[in-house]
């Protein structure tokens, strides 16, 4: 089963979105700020992908953190600032089995077809 986190205003999330309804492939939307992000599945994503991957520090949310906040990251620090705020998490996160993509890009979603 096709998992396609993120949240549904996000531009990122609308375009893989269409893309997967495009191409007819079936998935489940997870919404953080509807269905929320356990630290579980958070640690599953940095395992897979590396927490300097998923935070997004282009965001206007890691503008707004503090200087003591983006300093000294680890892996600990990282997932803490992700699980109090998930707009941090670079999005969408697309889950496919022992496969997972960061953001929308078409070449890796036509892995998918």
């Amino acid at each position: 089963m096709i998992i396609l986190y993120g949240i549904k205003n996000c531009d990122s999330v609308k375009k893989a979105r269409l893309w997967l309804d495009k191409h007819a492939i079936a998935y489940q939307f997870h919404d953080y700020r509807v269905d929320g992000l356990s630290s579980e599945q958070l640690a599953v994503f940095i395992e897979q992908a590396g927490w300097e991957s998923l935070l997004n520090k282009r965001s206007t949310s890691w503008r707004q953190l503090t200087d003591a906040q983006k300093t000294d990251l680890d892996a600990s620090k990282a997932a803490s600032l992700m699980l109090e705020n998930l707009t941090l998490i670079k999005r969408p996160v697309l889950v496919n089995g022992e496969q997972l993509f960061i953001g929308f890009n078409t070449e890796n979603y036509q892995t998918l077809l």
